[in-house]
């Protein structure tokens, strides 16, 4: 999926392309829609998972067709409230990022700083505002902020602010708001007191739950590269020898591909073994004794031969070819990371790939990030290779000269 396909318009397309983003992440895929259609919408999600740009830029859409009205009759039509200062800059930085194709203005307002040029900013007229409780309460109550054309509050990292006592204040800005708005709720977990607020404050709300599966063990680093399929060998040595460290697990989906694999890097050096279903049990136990002993530190396997090996000193896991079903990838990137270690899955994923990591992303619940800084990457517009089978060069129900003139025949 592509921002495009997001019923965004070009403004905010054009912003989002300039600042380097070109898929949105699983909140963004999953929320814009929903806040486009003005419903109500409980999301959980971790920071760093593009939730930021999930409301703001739904928002703006929205805004859009009141860009226009002159600076000093500007309302402010979006409340975003937030637990800390740091977060509440970050979010206007991002606000002032997709709204610079646009006329629309936003502003941050936050506590222990001079109150007079924040109010000198709020006279001039703002569309969204973006807020830590109690200043906001402060110049509503100096009558320097009006809340009574709010159409969108959104109300981010929730359980951060209830832990920090903000209730109170949480629920009486949501009371000086009109009822009629449309309410989104942020939170990187969603407890009991979080599901309260929600359920007092929000009429009938889309949830959206991007928190990682307790499938995938948070000590394992995952790491995403694009790759011709052409280049994934010359890739594979490159991060072996600038990147990827330690005890490596390199699978592979075919026998043939482990064998061709493990040739390849013995030319070039490395002290590599391989199990696959070919290989008896005592071949498969000699190799896997040698890679926990340290004389080899690269072992590939087939996801079969893998089963059951229990490796706890594992320091990375390359996937080679990437699996189909996302339960394989879960498999695969869980022999590393354990006992308290952390471990990293290294992923190399070819255009006809893609479409196994949109299925293992879904499943997992997690936007695995991609690295773009290697030497051999994948052009976005790649499509997958088709080989088609070449049949016979003869047309189909070809007749022969002898049956065309219906001839006996000597036979």
């Amino acid at each position: 999926m592509s921002f495009k396909d997001l019923p965004l318009n070009k403004p905010l397309l054009r912003a989002v392309a300039e600042s380097g983003y070109t898929e949105p992440t699983l909140i963004q895929q999953r929320c814009i829609p929903h806040i486009i259609e003005k419903k109500d919408v409980v999301a959980s999600a971790q920071t760093g998972t593009g939730k930021t740009a999930a409301f703001a830029l739904p928002i703006l859409q929205l805004l859009f067709d009141k860009q226009d009205a002159p600076k000093r009759g500007k309302k402010i039509r979006a409340l975003v409230v937030s637990p800390t200062r740091e977060l509440a800059v970050q979010i206007n930085e991002n606000f002032k990022t997709y709204a610079k194709h646009t006329n629309l203005r936003s502003t941050v307002i936050f506590g222990g700083t001079s109150i007079e040029p924040q109010i000198d900013v709020l006279k001039k007229g703002v569309d969204i505002l973006i807020a830590t409780p109690g200043r906001l309460l402060d110049l509503h109550k100096q009558d320097y902020v009006n809340l009574d054309y709010i159409e969108t509050l959104v109300l981010d990292e929730a359980d951060l602010m209830l832990d920090m006592g903000f209730i109170d204040d949480v629920k009486k800005i949501e009371r000086l708001c009109p009822e009629d708005r449309q309410t989104l709720l942020f939170s990187a977990t969603i407890p009991y007191k979080v599901e309260q607020l929600a359920n007092s404050i929000l009429k009938e709300p889309i949830r959206v739950d991007v928190t990682p599966s307790k499938s995938v063990a948070t000590a394992i680093n995952q790491v995403l590269y694009y790759v011709p399929k052409r280049n994934k060998m010359e890739l594979c040595l490159h991060l072996l020898r600038n990147t990827v460290k330690g005890n490596i697990l390199i699978f592979r989906r075919t026998k043939f591909g482990v064998d061709k694999l493990e040739k390849t890097l013995q030319k070039n050096g490395y002290k590599v073994d391989s199990i696959h279903g070919d290989k008896n049990q005592s071949d498969r136990q000699t190799a896997l004794n040698k890679f926990k002993n340290g004389y080899v530190k690269i072992l590939i396997a087939t996801d079969v031969a893998a089963r059951g090996i229990d490796i706890n000193e594992l320091d990375s896991v390359i996937n080679f070819d990437m699996p189909n079903v996302p339960d394989t990838y879960v498999h695969r990137i869980g022999r590393t990371g354990r006992a308290g270690n952390v471990g990293t899955a290294y992923s190399l994923c070819s255009a006809d790939e893609k479409s196994y990591v949109k299925t293992i992303q879904e499943s997992i619940n997690i936007q695995i990030p991609v690295e773009e800084n290697h030497p051999y990457p994948l052009d976005p517009k790649a499509k997958p290779i088709v080989h088609k089978k070449k049949g016979s060069k003869y047309k189909k129900g070809r007749k022969g000269e002898g049956s065309k003139k219906k001839k006996k025949r000597w036979y």
